[in-house]
């Protein structure tokens, strides 16, 4: 990984949060591999993409984190993010925890950023990304408990808009916000610990070196490097663009699934691809400006 500089221009920490988005769709992809070959549960994945993340960014920082409240306070909200997400997909399915998580996320990092008064504007952009969002995944409520997951994914939203309000406040510069990214993998390590030792730590099935190879992959690509980018990207990207940015993320992932899996994206999903697209453009301009 390259080291970002320490003094980001607008343009850059947008292409940082752009990488991030794209990464995260990615490694959607390799977990539900793990998920299907492999027998590992969300829970030990997300555990697994914490501990490469530590370690890949503590070698690269070549020194650990020094852990405080600050850092407490992003893992706990790394943590709650990502395991109130994948609870909530086994709740209310992949569509409606994807559309209540990453919707609300941005509209809670608006909310919470004028509240606050650190942030204004975006306001046009957050609302064409949700319903762009809402056309794309779509939301068939198809679970076993959907109320529950709906539930789940609004705790995983608070989680995530935590996390970025928190960054975009508090680090300093790019190398600040790799160690704040180190460090609050470390903390969410210790928090999901005991949560993915109990659903089961170690792979069921499938090949080793393909479990390993994902593993690896999920470690340094979506997590080490994309949360580390994503980070420094909050340096000199205001949190709700940074969050409409994000949301390439399920873009990404609609069109590997065309690309590798050979789905289909209906009319629907085109139009909110279309719109959410147009959300991140007018998001980045008005960024810019």
């Amino acid at each position: 990984m390259t080291r970002p500089s320490s003094t980001l221009s607008v343009g850059r920490g947008l292409s940082y949060v752009c990488f991030a988005a794209v990464a995260w769709g990615a490694g959607a992809i390799a977990a539900q591999l793990l998920y299907t070959r492999a027998g590992l549960g969300p829970l030990a994945v997300t555990f697994w993409r914490f501990v490469g993340g530590t370690a890949l960014l503590a070698l690269y920082l070549r020194r650990l984190p020094r852990i405080d409240g600050s850092l407490c306070w992003t893992g706990l909200g790394l943590a709650v993010f990502q395991a109130a997400y994948y609870a909530a997909v086994t709740c209310t399915g992949v569509a409606v925890a994807t559309v209540v998580t990453l919707g609300a996320g941005p509209v809670l990092i608006a909310v919470g950023g004028r509240l606050t008064g650190a942030e204004r504007g975006g306001r046009t952009a957050v609302v064409l990304a949700v319903v762009g969002l809402c056309a794309l995944v779509g939301a068939d409520g198809s679970g076993p408990r959907p109320a529950l997951g709906i539930a789940l994914a609004l705790l995983s939203a608070f989680g995530y808009a935590a996390v970025t309000l928190h960054t975009r406040r508090r680090a300093t510069d790019a190398d600040d916000a790799l160690a704040r990214a180190s460090g609050g993998f470390a903390v969410g390590t210790v928090l999901l610990a005991p949560l993915a030792f109990a659903e089961g730590l170690l792979p069921e099935g499938g090949d080793p070196a393909v479990t390993l190879g994902l593993l690896a992959f999920l470690g340094l690509v979506p997590t080490a490097l994309a949360y580390g980018l994503f980070f420094a990207g909050l340096t000199v990207v205001r949190a709700t663009t940074a969050s409409v940015v994000a949301l390439i993320e399920p873009v990404t992932a609609a069109v590997a699934a065309v690309l590798l899996l050979g789905e289909r994206l209906s009319r629907p999903a085109v139009l909110g691809t279309v719109m959410l697209l147009t959300a991140v453009l007018v998001q980045a301009r008005e960024e810019r400006q």
